[in-house]
């Protein structure tokens, strides 16, 4: 084959998706599930980072900015626009570590380290005009005491700023990628692990352990897409000397109950010069953070602390007219940031921005570092660049704003779809089709496939997780574990209980096997 990929988040996906594209052999090996890590422990935001602008990281914000309407319009099941509110005070300040700051206590001293309104202008006209912006409206100024966005904030904040950005739902991303990829000729092996890849003349023997047992690949190229562990790849499963390496930095969420009536997002800036978001989530939450911790344990030991949990209420109830406290949490979520090491002072000043170390000491070896989910698209394209040279009869770039399965629609069309499903299958209530449309698109209609009620879709799970969808998810997304579907394809975990969930994994290990002895009958 012409490409073996390490890991199943959403950068080894992405690259699989490219270069299967291109018409290039490729085999994807995870050593979990699909997103598993850190792809799904985002901030669920295709956005430029406004407050890296603060760390004059301009390439890096411009790019994501151009990405967020390339994505929506390639992805309007799980992707779309959001308007974010930004509260401001004279006493807001910066980090003290941001070139922004610096510059400013040279040139302006009596500013003390506040974030002037000025300023704050300055920097979401500069977010608007960097990235080509077409489908998103532009910022504006917002008057908090006649606004319903300041209705449940304290009196104190009487202005702000409105601005853009792009939700998106991060591990069905993943999922989807690589589907995509397999769409189009890749391999994809899920719980599946890389215990050893050598060099061998010209190619790569690579050494995988999964449900089929111990196999042997060979590839012409070998990606590192590892995330968190992509340093730990190269050493030990690799036995390869680097220099290179990645700073692990814990980024934390909390999910409350829902702390406020509209649709509109939050942007809070705190005293200790950081940001978090408080963002509806799944109807009847609301979704708190990200924390900014450097972490020094295994990637997927990583947790919301009860400090983070404490200091995301804290931060949340310095903006919020009713206190947001620890009674309030329903569900926390926490992931490992691979960063580039490049030596930051802190966690929160580590650049986004992504790396990809080739290593050309025989067949070639990519390595990447870093990066965040709203570049996914343009890495994967840099990866494929970096590779030309070992590829010359592969195809060019090709997967701007080309639809993902499901993704064949207008950008705002997701309304009109779930109407659509609605009218063609009564028995759907109106939340209930707007989720499917939301996860499938228009594959929503493949999922339902002949049903005329309820109860053509065979056993129901617990809030409206049916059969028929969860067998469309172990035949075409990769499911095997109720966590799988109830944490990673959705957010169902939120609102099933956990008999219900467990009830589900029987069913699924139960019908995994079926699923095996059948296949083996087929082959006999």
């Amino acid at each position: 084959m012409d490409l073996f990929i390490i890991g199943g988040g959403i950068n080894g996906c992405g690259i699989a998706r490219d270069a299967a594209g291109r018409g290039l052999s490729v085999t994807l090996a995870e050593m979990g599930d699909l997103a598993q890590a850190t792809s799904s422990a985002s901030t669920k935001l295709f956005h430029g980072g406004l407050r890296y602008l603060e760390y004059f990281e301009f390439r890096l914000v411009r790019e994501a900015l151009e990405e967020r309407e390339t994505l929506l319009v390639a992805m309007p099941h799980i992707s779309w626009p959001m308007r974010f509110v930004l509260p401001w005070q004279p006493e807001m300040r910066f980090a003290g570590d941001t070139p922004t700051a610096r510059l400013l206590g040279r040139l302006m001293p009596w500013t003390r380290g506040r974030r002037p309104a000025w300023l704050i202008r300055l920097a979401l006209e500069t977010y608007d005009r960097l990235g080509g912006r077409r489908i998103l409206p532009p910022a504006r100024p917002v008057d908090l005491t006649r606004d319903p966005a300041g209705a449940p904030l304290q009196p104190r904040f009487t202005r702000g700023w409105e601005y853009s950005d792009c939700w998106v739902e991060d591990s069905r991303l993943v999922v989807l990628n690589a589907r995509d990829a397999e769409n189009r000729g890749a391999t994809i092996l899920t719980r599946t692990r890389v215990v050893a890849a050598e060099r061998q003349g010209d190619v790569w023997r690579v050494t995988t352990e999964g449900v089929e047992g111990r196999r042997q690949h060979v590839a012409r190229t070998l990606v590192n897409a590892g995330g968190p562990w992509v340093a730990r790849i190269i050493r030990e499963t690799l036995s390869l000397p680097s220099t290179e390496g990645v700073r692990l930095v814990r980024g934390s969420h909390i999910v409350t109950r829902r702390l406020f009536d509209h649709d509109r997002c939050y942007f809070f800036q705190g005293k200790d010069g950081r940001i978090i978001f408080a963002i509806p989530y799944e109807t009847d939450f609301t979704l708190i953070g990200t924390t900014d911790q450097d972490h020094h344990g295994a990637p997927d030991e990583a947790r919301c602390t009860p400090e983070e949990q404490d200091y995301l209420c804290a931060f949340a109830s310095d903006y919020f007219r009713q206190p947001v406290t620890r009674a309030d949490i329903v569900w926390t979520y926490s992931g490992v940031r691979p960063l580039y090491d490049d030596g930051a002072q802190s966690a929160t000043a580590a650049t986004r921005d992504y790396v990809l170390s080739l290593d050309r000491q025989g067949p070639p070896l990519l390595s990447v570092f870093g990066g965040k989910i709203t570049t996914y698209r343009r890495l994967a394209e840099s990866a494929m660049a970096r590779l030309a040279p070992h590829f010359p009869q592969a195809r060019g770039p090709w997967t701007a704003r080309v639809a993902l399965p499901g993704g064949d629609f207008p950008w705002d069309g997701a309304p009109a779809l779930a109407e659509g499903l609605r009218r063609d299958f009564p028995f759907l209530g109106e939340r209930w089709a707007l989720r499917l449309v939301r996860a499938y698109g228009t594959d929503a209609r493949n999922l339902l496939g002949s049903a005329r009620n309820a109860l053509d879709l065979g056993r129901e799970f617990g809030a409206t997780l049916t059969e028929a969808e969860v067998r469309w998810l172990m035949r075409h997304e990769y499911a095997r574990r109720a966590e799988d579907v109830v944490w990673r394809r959705s957010k169902l975990g939120l609102r099933m209980t956990a008999g219900e969930i467990a009830a589900l994994d029987d069913w699924m290990r139960q019908a995994a096997g079926e699923d095996r002895a059948a296949g083996m009958a087929g082959t006999g």
